[in-house]
């Protein structure tokens, strides 16, 4: 999963939230270092990640992208179920509009600016000008973010062979994200109950 889903699966804790936000950017033991709600949102961050990586569900979409996008195909699923996340958001999150929460998770990273790591430093302020998690709703929405990624790091941009793959498949797709993000739930769910965040 992608940004907005890491944020929105950390019940609403702020501090848990910045640890999922974070966590691709703290890597072994140096969890540790944190303080420990930011701790469990770390640990969190690694579950989602194991969760969906293994999660057969997740790994049939991941091979509608594999063609074109060969070892980054689970990149582009997080994209795309970050995608459907938005796109449908009042079924999962009825409490709360997405821009509402979107705009909530930017002031949180806001305050806590100094406490993201550097790459995340340079990235918020684009991430909140393009409202890019809320335009995630949008198909044209995440072609874009196919666009900046692939503009700033190694990956790929094959936007045509994703569009057309979505054109294709998107009930599929759809249908498969309603599947796994229940199950997704319900996982982080048990874990935020089960693990303290003293840990």
């Amino acid at each position: 999963m992608n940004y907005l889903a890491h944020l929105a699966l950390s019940h609403f804790n702020k501090e848990v939230m910045l640890g999922n936000f974070i966590g691709d950017c703290v890597k072994g033991c140096d969890y540790q270092l944190y303080s420990p709600a930011v701790r469990q949102g770390l640990l969190l961050h690694r579950q989602i990640d194991h969760f969906t990586d293994t999660h057969p569900i997740a790994l049939q979409t991941c091979s509608l992208f594999r063609p074109a996008f060969r070892h980054y195909s689970g990149i582009i699923c997080d994209m795309v179920y970050d995608h459907l996340l938005a796109a449908n958001w009042h079924d999962y999150y009825p409490q709360i509009s997405l821009s509402a929460f979107v705009s909530a998770a930017q002031r949180m990273l806001l305050l806590n600016y100094f406490r993201l790591p550097g790459k995340l430093k340079r990235i918020l302020p684009f991430l909140i000008k393009s409202r890019r998690l809320e335009d995630y709703a949008t198909t044209d929405g995440l072609l874009r973010a196919l666009r900046i990624m692939s503009s700033n790091t190694s990956l790929p941009d094959h936007h045509d062979f994703l569009l057309a793959t979505l054109t294709d498949n998107y009930p599929q797709i759809l249908s498969q994200f309603q599947s796994f993000y229940p199950d997704l739930q319900s996982m982080t769910d048990e874990y935020l109950h089960n693990v303290s965040p003293t840990l």
